[in-house]
């Protein structure tokens, strides 16, 4: 799938960029690559946080029913 490119500004401490400018320069890598990765990564954790939050509000079942359930009785 073919996804078309577009640019963001925005304002970051001076130190930061510094140091997002080393790092990447050091390892080989281009800053907006990085960046762009680093905000993918953000956005799944906030959706983690969404699915935990929705998996803590699910009922739970006892241990040794879900053992029962998928036979593991003998294993035990």
């Amino acid at each position: 799938m073919f996804m078309a490119d577009s640019q963001l500004a925005v304002r970051i401490d001076s130190r930061v960029r510094r140091v997002l400018r080393t790092f990447t320069r050091a390892r080989g890598l281009k800053v907006s690559r990085f960046v762009e990765d680093a905000i993918i990564d953000k956005l799944e954790e906030y959706e983690d946080i969404d699915d935990l939050k929705t998996l803590r509000r699910e009922t739970t079942r006892p241990l040794k029913e879900l053992i029962r359930e998928l036979g593991l009785t003998r294993d035990l």
